[in-house]
């Protein structure tokens, strides 16, 4: 059966992957249908990632459907459609214990760490970690898990009734923290460099406040004149871009919250005394997702308060990815979301 590895930078080719066998206590056998692509997949591609190591099959957004359960599995049966929370934590860190699984120190990500689901034979994955959907196609499946980031990243920004929430960067993770606030009663501003991620935000997601940011910081009257000189409560950046990481202070409320939802590799500097201090900011990092944001997510989908067809803009099927691929790190290329057919199915 074929499947995908990344064998070296900028490299994607087909291999052969057989089948793994039947499931044993506890895991559940699948089979997938649906992937997305998302900046993990493309930073991995172009040796980028810190935690991805060639040869690696990726995938870890993931529209998956149950062949075959172990024994003493009751999540899920034979025949359901599933997306997968890719975190396999240890239940025994201290980490795991207090609730933060997706903080574990001993977490290993689908995909990332060790091989995915780009590959059409079937394989094993803790049923635990599969949270069925069959309402849902498997498209909007596959791109539960980006939700996530983003829904996890909103609970720990906390927004209130009232208040004034920004999301930097209208990426795949902003646009999922943006998907959530927009339900909620709040005054909502999304900033980024890309005028048609914006313009998508406007048209497709009903965001009113889309902000061209500049290089010479001049977006900042702006999100001053929206905000009648009181800034945003809670900020969330989703660029993983130093600089924008230290800026995004000074559109800060006093008392507001910075949630730090993208990751990057420098140290981050930030002005101690005229923002943190003076305007008594928290500042805190959002990581993967909680096991219950999933069944959550999928509700919301389910209740129609989301519409996932909005974000696909861009297809391809396993056999084009080799040559295919390499486009989606270009932002010239204009994607959206891009998702891989792995096998062929019903939606």
């Amino acid at each position: 059966m074929n499947a995908i590895a990344f064998t070296a930078k900028d490299t994607a080719e087909i291999i052969d992957l057989p089948s793994d066998p039947a499931p044993g206590p506890g895991q559940a056998l699948v089979r997938t249908h649906r992937m997305g692509i998302c900046g993990t997949d493309t930073s991995a591609f172009m040796g980028k990632f810190p935690f991805f190591q060639f040869p690696r099959t990726p995938g870890h957004e993931l529209g998956l459907e149950v062949i075959a359960v172990g024994e003493n599995v009751t999540e899920v049966k034979a025949g359901d459609k599933c997306s997968l929370e890719p975190y396999l934590n240890d239940p025994e860190t201290v980490a795991s214990q207090r609730g933060h699984s997706n903080a574990c120190p001993k977490v290993s990500v689908i995909g990332v760490h060790q091989n995915g689901g780009l590959r059409q034979s079937d394989w094993l994955v803790p049923a635990h970690k599969l949270h069925p959907g069959n309402e849902l196609s498997y498209d909007e499946l596959a791109l539960v898990e980006t939700l996530a980031i983003g829904y996890h990243a909103v609970k720990r920004g906390n927004p209130q009734a009232g208040e004034t929430a920004i999301v930097i960067g209208a990426g795949p993770i902003g646009l999922a923290a943006l998907e959530f606030l927009k339900l909620m009663d709040l005054t909502v501003i999304v900033v980024d460099f890309a005028q048609n991620r914006l313009d998508f935000c406007q048209e497709k997601l009903g965001i009113e406040h889309a902000i061209q940011a500049k290089p010479d910081g001049s977006h900042l009257a702006e999100i001053e004149t929206i905000t009648q000189g009181a800034f945003a409560d809670v900020i969330i950046d989703a660029t993983g871009h130093a600089g924008s990481m230290v800026g995004c202070f000074e559109f800060a409320a006093v008392g507001g919250r910075v949630v730090y939802v993208g990751i990057t590799a420098q140290d981050i500097q930030f002005p101690q005394a005229p923002f943190f201090h003076r305007r008594e900011l928290s500042v805190m990092a959002s990581r993967n997702a909680h096991p219950k944001d999933f069944p959550e997510i999928i509700q919301i989908i389910k209740d129609g308060k989301i519409n996932l067809q909005n974000w696909i803009t861009h297809r391809l099927n396993l056999d084009e990815v080799p040559t295919e691929f390499a486009k989606f790190c270009d932002p010239k290329t204009g994607a959206i979301k891009a998702v891989i057919t792995v096998n062929d199915s019903p939606n």
